[in-house]
């Protein structure tokens, strides 16, 4: 029997303090009767924004704009003032039962026992062998939070000259970083017709960096000992392939859920989008385990989670009064080129999606979609939207589209036109 040197049995504990759990912390522990406890990993708690020194932190939650690492420090204090404990370079390792997670943590080895489980892990960007991608086993590749933290947290210089992979909103942030390190940016590599980012970062971005972005292309292998040298690019409409000289290679975007905790305990995931299934009130199947964040959609921005942590505290409240589903509620589906949505489950005693929204991921661009809602074959809910769906970026859809759902009804269609 493993033993351990301390069991903490708060009445919730939350896994991952970045914006969503630690504002989540923060609107949670005033209002429980016992403790509200926050585990993370890393030395400082605040997660993606405290290593990304840039502005555009803090728009929707705070009405402000911040660097990251400032914004993570409001965050943090705000927790601790509120009455969290954050436990910092505490790793999550396996489940000891069915209602226990076991850590390593300075103070030893922890067995963690509370009432409410809240997974607010966010996600990963896919590494390069995740990617399938050939050739040298080189020097100089990265991914953006490795660079984030090389250059932000580090000092470190990286290269001369980088490749960008990926056009997201993330790929900008790598880009700015890349500036500031002194390395000059051969171009953004995105394998869709046009970078997957709002359209006015684009255009600043190339402004800013004076940098291409290179469309419809993939990145197929790289060459170079012991440091990276030339990536192989393949055009995917063409089938030209084109070598571009480099010395630093960064892989932003394309983001996976950090679900292994949950998948070990049986929790539901989506099997394309890899994040749990939730309902309105950010519940899994497993009753006492709640996620929020960008586990469940991978990937929004830190100002969005934060809001999220903070409506998920109301529904956290009512489960420790007492509050379980009282209806099986219903699914909804996703039809091409809708890839997933988040939450996928509704019930009639849910409230509505935190802001009020529903979120997908598409695989294709769209400037003006038309999105269409139909149950049991039939149309209830058509709505023309004035911003794209674009893949790589969360796509959010207002949750009065749900307004003619019959909850004794079979599952939703969610599709697109």
């Amino acid at each position: 029997m493993a033993s351990f040197e301390k069991v903490l049995q708060p009445k919730v504990a939350i896994i991952g303090g970045g914006p969503a759990g630690l504002n989540l912390a923060a609107k949670l522990a005033p209002r429980v009767d016992g403790a509200v406890m926050v585990f993370d990993r890393e030395k400082d708690a605040g997660g993606i924004p405290r290593h990304a020194n840039h502005i555009g932190y803090g728009i929707r939650d705070r009405q402000r704009v911040y660097l990251g690492p400032k914004y993570a420090q409001i965050l943090v204090a705000e927790a601790k003032a509120a009455g969290a404990i954050i436990y910092t370079r505490t790793q999550i390792t396996n489940w000891v039962d069915d209602d226990a997670l076991a850590a390593t943590s300075p103070d030893g080895r922890l067995k963690i026992q509370p009432e409410v489980f809240v997974f607010a892990t966010g996600a990963r960007e896919r590494p390069r062998p995740a990617r399938h991608i050939t050739g040298d086993r080189s020097a100089g590749i990265l991914t953006t939070g490795q660079l984030q933290n090389l250059v932000h947290l580090h000092g470190q210089k990286v290269g001369k000259n980088a490749l960008i992979v990926g056009g997201e909103l993330v790929s900008w942030s790598a880009a700015l970083t890349l500036k500031r390190s002194g390395t000059e940016v051969a171009g953004l590599v995105t394998e869709y017709p046009k970078a997957e980012s709002y359209g006015l970062f684009n255009i600043g971005g190339r402004m800013l960096f004076q940098t291409k972005v290179i469309t419809n292309s993939r990145v197929v292998a790289l060459h170079g000992k012991p440091r990276i040298e030339q990536a192989e690019l393949e055009n995917v409409v063409t089938g030209e392939r084109i070598l571009v000289p480099c010395d630093t290679v960064v892989f932003t975007g394309d983001w996976i859920p950090d679900n292994e905790l949950l998948r070990m305990r049986g929790v539901e995931l989506d099997p394309t989008s890899l994040s749990p299934v939730v309902d309105g009130s950010m519940r899994t199947n497993i009753p006492g385990i709640f996620t929020v964040g960008n586990v469940n959609h991978p990937v929004e921005t830190a100002d969005v989670v934060s809001l999220e942590g903070q409506f998920v505290a109301d529904q956290i409240i009512s489960y420790l009064h007492g509050k379980r589903p009282a209806d099986p509620g219903v699914r909804i589906r996703v039809t091409d080129p809708f890839r997933w949505v988040s939450p996928a489950v509704l019930r009639p005693d849910d409230p509505a999606p935190a802001r009020e929204r529903l979120v997908a991921g598409t695989n294709k661009f769209i400037a003006f979609p038309t999105v269409v809602l139909r149950q049991d074959g039939k149309e209830i809910g058509r709505m023309k939207l004035m911003w794209p769906a674009s893949p790589g970026r969360a796509f959010r859809i207002p949750a009065s589209l749900l307004a003619g759902v019959d909850y004794a009804g079979g599952d939703l269609e969610l599709s697109v036109e």
